[in-house]
């Protein structure tokens, strides 16, 4: 049975951890506020450029002169993925989430006989992907040194991966992140980005039976369109993998906190009735004394 001090030594610590546990979920909360509104600031434009895409892309994806980045190679062989992740841990199961999805798909594409490569955008995803699937990583980044994540980041992630598809180097490219619906659920999410499609949901804007010309035609327009939209779809990934890795956060640490109370509670208990059975014993010893003499 632990000694009293060494129960009171337990009972310090574990408060401490409390205190620590508690600033971070306010931390977290208060990040959480302008990520959120980040977030969903973007979402109208991705929208709207996915919009324009599902009505572009209707007509031109069977001309032979459409864009490599909406036909695509006309192979499936080689698959990129892009796990994003956060950089940081504390998050609950935010980044095993994804880190899982990502390696359902890995395990599904190599019994298909494909080739797959590995993009990690987050330090979490890295260090989990790189355990089992090291050799497929052909590139990383981090955002361990930038206090906000801008398009800037996402426009470097996209430009590397364009480089790579005009390289040659891979025929499909499928981003995974987290995407915030609001603070208890953030949804693990694979999205294909090239060759370039609409994602589910999303359905050409009704022209009530207009028609539209073109000036230059659809192919021209998406052969300027269609990199940009790869660099919104990345953009927008990781405003939504900034939100839920806060809300996940701050709800991973509101419950370590709870948590951390409850073993409070239990030590106390534990701690009082040693305490109890101490004196007891020591009231034992002194009658018995007594009664000796």
């Amino acid at each position: 049975m632990p000694s009293l001090k060494d129960l009171k030594n337990r009972i310090s610590s574990v408060k401490s951890t409390q205190k620590i546990t508690k600033a971070k979920q306010m931390v977290a909360a208060a990040k959480l506020r302008r990520a959120e509104e980040r977030a969903k600031e973007s979402r109208p434009y991705t929208e709207r450029m996915e919009s324009v895409l599902a009505n572009l892309s209707s007509s031109a994806k069977e001309n032979p002169n459409a864009p490599a980045l909406l036909r695509g190679t006309g192979k499936d062989e080689t698959h990129l993925l892009i796990v994003a992740t956060a950089d940081k841990g504390l998050c609950g199961g935010f980044n095993s989430s994804i880190v899982r999805l990502a390696r359902e798909r890995i395990a599904k594409l190599q019994g298909e006989g494909k080739k797959v490569k590995i993009i990690t955008v987050g330090r979490k995803g890295d260090d989990q992907l790189k355990r089992l699937y090291g050799e497929l990583i052909v590139w990383k980044t981090n955002f361990l040194d930038i206090k906000q994540v801008g398009f800037a980041q996402a426009h470097e992630i996209s430009d590397k991966v364009l480089a790579m598809f005009e390289a040659g180097e891979f025929d499909v490219a499928t981003l995974f992140f987290g995407k915030f619906k609001n603070v208890v659920t953030q949804v693990p999410t694979a999205q294909q980005i090239i060759p370039a499609q609409a994602p589910e949901g999303i359905t050409p804007p009704d022209l009530k039976g207009a028609v539209y010309e073109y000036e230059p035609e659809e192919a021209e327009i998406l052969r300027a369109l269609l990199p940009r939209y790869v660099g919104v779809q990345i953009f927008s990934a990781l405003l939504e993998n900034v939100a839920s890795e806060q809300a996940a956060s701050m709800s991973a640490m509101d419950n370590a906190t709870r948590n951390a109370g409850e073993m409070i509670d239990k030590l106390n208990l534990k701690y009082n009735r040693a305490r109890q059975a101490q004196i007891t014993t020591e009231l034992i010893e002194i009658i018995a004394g007594a009664e000796a003499l």
